[in-house]
Order: C-alpha cells, then sequence, then structure tokens
C-alpha cells in the first residue's frame, strides 16, 4: 500500500509566498561578497518575482478566452 500524502493548508496565496520568499533571498544575498552563489541568490530573487506577477498577468481580461 502506498504511503499516505500529507497535505498543507496553506495561509498565504501563492504570489504572497513567492514575493516573501524573493525578499528572503535578496536579503541573504546582500550579506554576502560578490561571487556564483551571491549571483546565484539574485537569480532565483528574480525568479520568485516573475513567478508572483504570472497570475496577475494570466488573468490579464485580453489573454481570458471569449467563451
Amino acid at each position: 500500500m502506498g504511503s499516505k500524502r500529507r497535505r498543507v493548508k496553506q495561509t498565504l496565496s501563492l504570489e504572497e509566498r513567492l514575493a516573501r520568499r524573493a525578499n528572503e533571498l535578496r536579503e541573504r544575498a546582500l550579506t554576502l561578497q560578490p561571487g556564483t552563489e551571491k549571483e546565484a541568490l539574485l537569480k532565483l530573487a528574480r525568479q520568485a518575482e516573475i513567478g508572483a506577477g504570472m497570475t496577475e498577468w494570466l488573468r490579464a481580461s485580453n489573454l481570458q478566452s471569449q467563451t
């Protein structure tokens, strides 16, 4: 028999969680010296910010189907 899947009830929206994650990553990057690790954190922060804005973009009225 398979294992039970853990369910977690999210209290924040995906956009809010991604925005918070981006802020956390940027704060961590500020503490680092210039280098590959800092650049990697900044890249992840940018990706999180883009992800946070995706829902708004997808909800735009010009992208909704005409059905």
